[in-house]
């Protein structure tokens, strides 16, 4: 089962949710916990990880040897993102723009491109103890998107696990996205405040556009904010937990700690939840 762990906003408690539920799922079922916020991933700092593995992320660049090239613009003809534009004395590559997709290579009739590699960033894997494993993507600084490492990531943690959460990039952009292809669950993280409503609308149109079923936690639940209650019933989502506003778990959240080891009555809540997703998952 591959569930991602996602909101509409930074800090709302996707790493908090991600981290705690995988340390209980762990005990009794093989579990993967991946990290996919490549922008700043952090989950590894609540475990003592192994790394086994690292490898490097490259995007294909197209290069244009001048001499050969006949500005013909069959390249810019066919590239969506308009990256490489021919002129009548040049063939010129907008790099911030390229995704690395080869088309244009592939039909230039003069073979006038090459592709050259860029490092886009790195995906690490590792261990952090019999029953859970860990993966993470890296993005290196100044480059804009980390899609092609969250896609390289995805593709090379299929295995035997019972369990693969995704702790997913904040927002609703194409990391976000790219994320939730082919998930069977979308956990949807927020927090009982106008700011979590309205960002878990916006997160919540987009794992409602890719057909995902999904359920809610709110993370520092108010008792006063009443509506993501109201939201949530009248879109018909379930809320499958909420965990209130407390001293003692941020104090330990920010220690570095994983609260529910030593709080028997949240670890046994957190298979709890685990328990509800998959309930609509097999249904």
């Amino acid at each position: 089962m591959k569930i991602a762990v996602l909101s509409g906003k930074g800090g709302t408690g996707k790493t908090f949710i991600s981290t705690n539920l995988a340390w209980v799922l762990s005990e009794n079922k093989k579990v993967k916990l991946v990290d996919v916020d490549v922008e700043e991933p952090n989950s590894r700092l609540f475990f003592n990880i192994k790394i086994n593995r690292e490898e490097k992320v490259n995007l294909l660049l197209p290069s244009v040897d001048q001499e050969k090239c006949t500005h013909c613009g069959k390249c810019s003809d066919i590239c969506e993102f308009s990256a490489i534009s021919a002129f009548p004395t040049a063939t010129m590559v907008f790099k911030n723009l390229c995704h690395g997709c080869g088309a244009c290579a592939m039909v230039c009739p003069t073979r006038a491109i090459l592709e050259i590699p860029k490092e886009l960033g790195r995906i690490r894997f590792g261990e952090i103890n019999s029953n859970l494993s860990f993966a993470e993507g890296e993005l290196k600084i100044g480059e804009p998107s980390g899609v092609k490492i969250i896609r390289e990531l995805k593709k090379m943690v299929e295995d035997k696990s019972s369990v693969i959460l995704f702790d997913s990039p904040p927002g609703a952009t194409c990391p976000v996205v790219e994320t939730l292809r082919n998930v069977d669950f979308a956990l949807l993280v927020t927090e009982g405040t106008p700011f979590g409503l309205h960002d878990l609308k916006i997160v919540y149109e987009i794992v409602k556009e890719m057909n995902i079923p999904s359920g809610i936690i709110i993370n520092r639940n108010s008792d006063e904010f009443k509506e993501i209650d109201k939201f949530a019933e009248e879109n018909k989502i379930r809320i499958i937990e909420k965990i209130p506003f407390s001293r003692d778990i941020a104090s330990e959240y920010s220690n570095g700690n994983l609260f529910v080891i030593k709080n028997e009555e949240w670890k046994k809540r957190f298979y709890d939840i685990f328990t509800s997703i998959e309930k609509v998952v097999k249904s």
